[in-house]
């Protein structure tokens, strides 16, 4: 995901990342950190869902909480982008939602084995994932950035600058294909291929960026922006040359599941038009990230 905002994974220190990788929390269900009580059959889009989702008056989330802004753990709760939007979505449905921490690389696997109804963790809308039984709603525009360590020692400004370098970044990503195609333009051009790196969570890539160890990290602009801003006050990290490859993030919902994907986008058309959407990207410093039409399976690759 360019002048919008971006990919996948951000945790600021190891702690962080055994946190968001190892916590389950509930937000919304009992003892959650969301008291959404009973489910609303009055709620404004309750009756679209499907039968045995308002029966059960739960919607159960995959996600990996550890992607700061979009979604990370702070005081043993899911925070960020996505859990507040899960919550004002579930209002709207008149739904409890129940956050489960997972893999990211497991979230599709969750969808298609019906362990999760939907997923939201800053998972990018590609005609890839279609294929694997998922349909998106999508909901924010964001691109890849590169994170370079703190004053630029490298002189990185574009991916071009990455051939015969080592890039760190979280595996199963679109950032992870922009390195590949990438490393393949390199080779083609008779300059070194990318050492790419791949780690389970983003938190393992940047501690080898700030060691050294790596010349820059891949990630979705509103997460490398999070981290340059954050990680040793603002003494680690910066984000260099422009974004790349403007994506959708998508809530993934079974393919087959329409009823479901239906209701999730009149709910989030409902909260773009009363405000509530743009008050929450802007409480998270993501903005320039919003949509303004939600569309299904809006990829164009």
């Amino acid at each position: 995901m360019s002048g919008r905002f971006t990919h996948r994974r951000l945790i600021a220190s190891a702690a962080t990342l055994i946190a968001g990788s190892m916590l389950l929390t509930a937000c919304g269900d009992d003892g959650g950190d969301s008291a959404l009580g009973k489910k609303d059959e009055n709620a404004p889009f309750f009756k679209m869902l499907p039968p045995d989702v308002q029966k059960s008056g739960k919607i159960t989330i995959g996600s990996e909480v550890a992607y700061a802004p979009i979604e990370f753990m702070k005081d043993g709760k899911a925070v960020g982008v996505d859990p507040e939007l899960a919550a004002a979505l579930a209002k709207q449905l008149g739904v409890k939602y129940d956050y489960k921490n997972s893999q990211f690389d497991s979230l599709i696997t969750g969808i298609t084995s019906k362990r999760f109804d939907i997923v939201m963790s800053a998972m990018t809308d590609k005609k890839e994932r279609q294929g694997q039984g998922l349909s998106f709603v999508d909901y924010f525009r964001a691109g890849t950035s590169i994170l370079v360590q703190k004053g630029n020692p490298q002189k990185i400004t574009s991916l071009d600058d990455l051939c015969g370098k080592t890039v760190a970044l979280q595996q199963a990503t679109t950032n992870e294909d922009v390195a590949s195609a990438q490393s393949k333009k390199c080779q083609d051009s008779g300059k070194g291929a990318i050492n790419i790196q791949k780690y389970e969570h983003d938190g393992e890539a940047l501690l080898k960026l700030k060691s050294g160890a790596a010349a820059a990290d891949l990630n979705d602009f509103p997460v490398a922006a999070y981290n340059a801003q954050t990680s040793g006050d603002g003494k680690d990290f910066e984000v260099t040359g422009d974004q790349i490859d403007a994506g959708l993030y998508g809530i993934g919902v079974g393919k087959d599941n329409t009823q479901l994907q239906q209701a999730l986008k009149s709910a989030l058309e409902a909260l773009i038009k009363n405000g509530e959407y743009a008050k929450i990207l802007a409480n998270w410093k993501v903005e320039a990230g919003a949509v303004t039409d939600v569309t299904i399976n809006g990829a164009t690759s």
